[in-house]
């Protein structure tokens, strides 16, 4: 059978289908849930748990603490164990991390429930995106795991708006905003239940028979084990990972992931003057303000989730990069007090992100074989949490040595240089099967 006969790749998205992809994105919508919450939730918490400025600082990293070992183990278990299996147990912990924050009586207690939800979380992402990579036809892969990835957004503005409601419950009201994310938990549950296991990493671990039962119930019974177009009984290895035919893979999506978050947190940085421009700087409105920052950044996803699947990967990585750059240049070099200047260089920063940020959704999933899916995106939602945690660190320290422009500026560089490498290395995998995609045998731009 030649690469391109397949039912499976060329089939359409049915309601099944978009119910497995709407109930994996549930996990991205609690990552930025908890993310943004926390911020808000630490107002009451820090007093009532006597936190000093140390404490402070480790409850707020926490999660991505969490997520930076969830990455590394989740992913590589997921490739071992099951997609099904481990996609119900990091749920689990989720659920009850949630509700633990209720008994919560230390910085230390409070710490810890943090760090093990950023586990749970850090796990989910390789297992919930490997689902929808490996149920989802090429001709629609491109947009939904891009939709799954902006659905952080999403979370990030629903946390803001519940925050802001709850601040008003008094001294624990710390408690029911962290623990609220327990509601979603256990949604995500009851919809993740009956979800099936991936019948192409069955096929990959030689289970033929329960690939095709599973594969047939999805796709219809003219469908054969030759169309999942899986090589059977490969060993899961992460050392396979780093093998020459895979190492230049993972260095290419690990370091335009990178470079796309560092420049965000410095545009977060004009988030003072960007409020006050909005006019919602003051007293509690700072979380409405952040809601509107947020909702910028979304609103740059919708444009890129059509043109992945009709310009291409790679134009979108090469031009997202080099257009990132604009914004930042004017900011490096805007005099102080010019708010609306800096509301327009967000909003114009937000569109061009659209691009960079959902391929981080798509050329991670797509470039490794089913064996290595889950361990390489979730290395690599590990050490972008790094960079993440970098950000949150150099960005103040920058801003404080350097001053704003300069700052800016080097953020510029930094999306520069993504540009550099998208345009030597990104390669066009639009429309091509998984088999294609990850075949060991191709160099980057021969994909």
């Amino acid at each position: 059978m030649s690469i391109a006969a397949s039912l499976i790749e060329d089939s359409k998205t049915s309601s099944k289908i978009r119910k497995i992809v709407g109930f994996a994105s549930g996990g991205i919508f609690i990552d930025g849930y908890i993310l943004i919450m926390i911020g808000i939730a630490l107002v009451t918490a820090a007093p009532a748990l006597s936190m000093n400025e140390t404490w402070i600082g480790l409850e707020a990293i926490a999660s991505l603490v969490g997520m930076f070992f969830g990455g590394l183990i989740g992913g590589y278990l997921s490739d071992f164990v099951g997609r099904k299996k481990m996609y119900i147990i990091d749920l689990l912990i989720m659920l009850v991390s949630s509700l633990a924050i209720f008994i919560v009586q230390s910085p230390f207690e409070f710490f810890i429930t943090r760090l093990i939800m950023g586990v749970a979380i850090g796990a989910d992402y390789p297992i919930s995106m490997a689902l929808v990579t490996e149920f989802t036809p090429k001709k629609h892969r491109g947009v939904l795991n891009g939709a799954v990835i902006t659905i952080w957004n999403v979370g990030a503005i629903v946390a803001s708006a519940i925050g802001f409601y709850m601040l008003s419950w008094g001294p624990d009201s710390w408690r029911w905003m962290l623990g609220s994310s327990a509601v979603f938990c256990i949604i995500l549950l009851i919809g993740r239940w009956d979800t099936p296991e991936s019948p192409r990493w069955l096929a990959s671990k030689g289970r033929v028979d329960e690939a095709l039962l599973i594969a047939k119930k999805i796709w219809g019974d003219n469908v054969t084990i030759e169309d999942l177009q899986e090589d059977q009984k490969n060993k899961t290895s992460f050392a396979k990972l780093f093998k020459k035919e895979y190492l230049g893979r993972l260095v290419f999506v690990i370091t335009l992931w990178s470079i796309i978050n560092i420049p965000q947190y410095a545009m977060y940085s004009f988030g003072p003057q960007i409020l006050q421009a909005l006019g919602l700087a003051e007293g509690n409105q700072w979380i409405w303000g952040y809601a509107a920052l947020t909702l910028f950044l979304l609103l740059g996803c919708f444009p890129a989730l059509r043109l992945v699947e009709t310009v291409g990967r790679r134009p979108l990585a090469v031009w997202g990069y080099l257009l990132l750059t604009i914004p930042l240049l004017v900011l490096g070099f805007l005099p102080e007090g010019t708010g609306m200047i800096a509301v327009i260089c967000f909003a114009v920063y937000a569109l061009f992100n659209g691009g960079p940020n959902i391929l981080t959704a798509v050329y991670p999933l797509e470039l490794f074989p089913t064996e290595i899916r889950g361990s390489a995106f979730g290395f690599a939602t590990a050490i972008t949490r790094l960079s993440s945690a970098v950000g949150t660190y150099l960005v103040p320290v920058a801003l404080l040595k350097i001053g704003v422009n300069q700052t800016m500026i080097w953020a510029a560089v930094l999306c520069f240089i993504g540009f550099l490498v998208a345009l030597v290395w990104a390669p066009e995998t639009k429309r091509k099967t998984l088999q294609e995609t990850s075949s060991p045998g191709k160099t980057l731009r021969s994909i």
